[in-house]
C-alpha cells in the first residue's frame, strides 16, 4: 500500500499543498472528497459521531483513526485514557503533529489491551471488507472488551444506491454475496492506491451477527441517510 490516505491526511496538517482526495467503488462514480473533512472539531461532526463521543467513557480505543478528531476531542474536551491506532504510518504522523498523546501505527488484530469503549467511526466496520469475516472480526473485538465494555459504530444500508427491477425489488447482481460488499480506490495527486476490499453493513445483519457471536446489539441513533449508530455489549449469560 502506498499510504496514500495517511499521505492526504499529513499533507494537510503540514500544509504540503493538500489536494483532495479522489475514490471511487465499484457501485459508484469517481467522486472528490476534502481532506479537510477528516479535520473537523466537534460542532462540524455529524450528529452520529456526536452521540458516539458523548457515549464514549473509560480507556477508550480508536480503531482506524484518520486524521485523529475524535480522539482529540477525547483526550481534550472529556480527558479520558484514549488510544488511537490507525495501519496508516502518515495518519499517526499528523495526529501525533496535532497533540494526540497515544497514537500508535497498529493493525487492530494485533491489539491486547483490554478497553471499556471501542469506537468504529466513519462506517470503521468498513475494515472487516468481507461479511464472511464478520464473525472473526467481531470475535477479535469481543477479546479486547472489557466485561462491562462497549462497542460504538456506525455504518450505512447501501440498497439505496441498486436500481429497482420491474417488481419493485432491487437490481443486484448475482456476483455479489452481500450487497454491501465493495472494493475501493483511490486516487492522490496523479498516485493509484491499489484496491481495497470494503464493507458497508445494515443494521439487521449487523445485529444478527453480533448475536451470533455473543454480543447484545442496540440501534442507538438512525441518520439521515441509511446511516445509523449502533452499541455492542456482552451478551449477559
Amino acid at each position: 500500500m502506498k499510504d496514500l490516505f495517511g499521505k492526504a491526511i499529513l499533507d494537510y496538517q503540514t500544509n504540503n499543498n493538500p489536494q483532495d482526495l479522489i475514490t471511487e467503488t465499484t457501485i459508484s462514480e469517481t467522486d472528490e472528497m476534502s481532506v479537510a473533512y477528516l479535520f473537523r472539531s466537534y460542532d462540524q461532526m455529524q450528529k452520529i459521531e456526536q452521540k458516539a463521543l458523548q457515549l464514549a467513557n473509560g480507556k477508550t480505543l480508536d480503531i482506524g483513526c484518520g486524521a485523529g478528531s475524535h480522539a482529540l476531542y477525547l483526550q481534550n474536551q472529556k480527558q479520558l485514557d484514549i488510544t488511537a491506532i490507525d495501519i496508516s504510518k502518515n495518519a499517526i504522523e499528523a495526529c501525533k503533529l496535532r497533540g494526540l498523546k497515544k497514537a500508535f501505527t497498529k493493525n487492530f488484530i494485533n491489539e491486547t489491551e483490554c478497553y471499556d469503549t471501542i469506537l468504529l467511526l466513519m462506517n470503521g466496520i468498513g475494515i472487516c471488507g468481507r461479511l464472511n469475516k464478520i464473525g472473526a472480526f467481531l470475535q477479535k473485538l469481543k477479546s479486547i472488551l472489557n466485561t462491562e465494555g462497549q462497542i460504538l459504530l456506525d455504518s450505512s444500508d447501501i440498497i439505496y444506491m441498486f436500481d429497482e427491477d420491474e417488481d419493485g425489488g432491487k437490481w443486484i447482481t448475482t456476483e455479489m454475496d452481500y450487497y454491501g460488499e465493495v472494493d475501493f480506490n483511490i486516487n492522490y495527486k496523479g498516485e493509484k492506491e491499489k484496491p481495497f476490499e470494503w464493507l458497508y453493513i445494515d443494521y439487521n445483519t449487523l445485529q444478527n451477527a453480533a448475536i451470533a457471536n455473543g454480543f447484545n446489539c442496540e440501534l442507538i441513533l438512525e441518520g439521515e441517510h441509511y446511516d445509523y449508530l449502533a452499541k455492542l455489549t456482552h451478551a449477559k449469560l
